[in-house]
């Protein structure tokens, strides 16, 4: 099947997702978790073959990660759809409504988008959790994975139509979308096709989607994702947030990059801090001041302050203050996640509101910037843009509004 026929049966189950009830989604996202257990054997299989290619490409132990598939990924799949269908459905809501003076009834009201094309790089949970969000907020998911997780998405998509359809929903809700570099390219021209495209993985894929789509991009961005100890952090608390930020898995987009401490912290705080991320295995590509604390830190270059590492390694220099930790923020975030660590209400207030990022933190790690710890289920990307969604994207995101205008007859004058 073409990509242009793919699109149109995507249009055709787009028109009964949108006017489908909220228990046949819920209906449909249950019997979606069930056939993906049922079919774990098949999935672990697929994934497999998928591992085995990529380490013998040579591919990152950190890529490699999040192409992994275990029965304990796989049951998070099943566990993250049946939260969903446990979600408010946003289909349908009043955002706002009036009544005019003339008796014009005015009512803003969320619908779904239609049909939404996700583009992605390895890892398979997101075929799921796409899905899913796709279906629950009332779209068709065109799902463009990367070609190291094919066999593995084969197996899940296949699972999730049966799912579908098992619950009298249209099969062609959910779609794998196969085939070379030209057919990346037809979806990113597929205007009138396509409603809304959304890139997810790293800043090569995104750059080339942005700017070579013409179909409508909601960005996700990349994470370099920073961390101010302030001269006023406890340092018990930066030292947990720290490692976890950093350690707990380091090869996705929440994770630590860039650790910035104070000038009068860092007597104290540095020697803690470096040898316990040597201890747990990170190494720390520091300036000249860090290397003072420590001769196991790397010398770091410039350009490792713009980088997204999804490794054990960690970007750190020493500032003098709060301004010149704003100013290094500025310079180098991507606008996911930044954090402070404070007890200093003062700076914590200036870091909140001077910080442009889609999510800030004080005195908290930076890993809770997830759809899943908001409470929002399973989410299809963070959003690092300022146009109508920005930070973790759930069901309300995933969805446009229109005005419904009732009247008993009145004309304009």
């Amino acid at each position: 099947m073409s990509f242009a026929d793919q699109a149109t049966a995507a249009q055709d189950a787009a028109r009964s997702l949108a006017t489908a009830s909220r228990a046949l989604k819920d209906a449909s996202l249950h019997a979606m978790a069930e056939a993906l257990l049922d079919a774990r054997t098949e999935v672990l299989a697929a994934n497999a073959a998928d591992v085995a290619r990529a380490q013998e490409a040579g591919t990152a132990p950190a890529l490699v990660d999040r192409l992994r598939l275990d029965a304990q990924r796989i049951a998070a799949m099943a566990d993250g759809l049946r939260q969903l269908a446990g979600l408010a459905d946003p289909v349908g809501d009043v955002v706002r409504g009036w009544t005019n003076p003339n008796g014009v009834q005015v009512r803003q009201v969320r619908v779904p988008f239609g049909v939404v094309g996700i583009i992605y790089e390895a890892r398979p949970n997101v075929t799921a959790d796409a899905a899913g969000i796709c279906l629950k907020s009332g779209n068709a998911a065109l799902l463009r994975g990367s070609s190291s997780a094919l066999e593995s998405n084969r197996a899940l998509v296949t699972a999730l139509r049966a799912g579908v359809t098992r619950a009298g929903l249209p099969a062609d809700a959910v779609q794998l979308v196969e085939g070379g570099r030209e057919v990346t390219a037809a979806m990113m021209a597929a205007r009138g096709l396509v409603d809304v495209l959304i890139p997810r993985g790293g800043a090569g894929l995104i750059n080339a989607v942005v700017e070579g789509a013409k179909v409508p991009v909601i960005e996700t961005g990349t994470g370099n994702c920073h961390l101010y100890v302030d001269a006023a952090a406890d340092h018990d608390v930066a030292l947990a947030l720290l490692l976890n930020a950093k350690t707990q898995r380091p090869s996705v987009c929440n994770a630590l990059e860039t650790l910035l401490v104070h000038a009068d912290a860092a007597p104290t705080f540095l020697p803690r801090a470096l040898q316990a991320l040597a201890e747990a295995g990170v190494t720390v590509h520091g300036t000249p001041a860090v290397q003072e604390f420590s001769a196991a830190v790397v010398p770091a270059t410039e350009g490792e302050f713009d980088a997204e590492y999804l490794t054990l390694d960690l970007a750190c220099d020493v500032v003098p203050d709060l301004d010149a930790a704003l100013r290094h923020i500025r310079a180098h975030s991507t606008g996911h996640s930044e954090t402070v660590v404070t007890t200093n209400l003062a700076v914590a207030e200036r870091f909140t509101a001077e910080v442009d990022a889609a999510a800030v933190l004080v005195n908290a790690s930076s890993r809770f910037v997830d759809g899943g710890e908001f409470g929002f289920g399973a989410e299809i990307g963070i959003s690092t843009q300022k146009l109508h969604a920005r930070g973790p994207m759930a069901l309300p995101e995933m969805t446009s509004t229109k005005y419904v205008l009732i009247g008993s007859g009145q004309v304009r004058g």
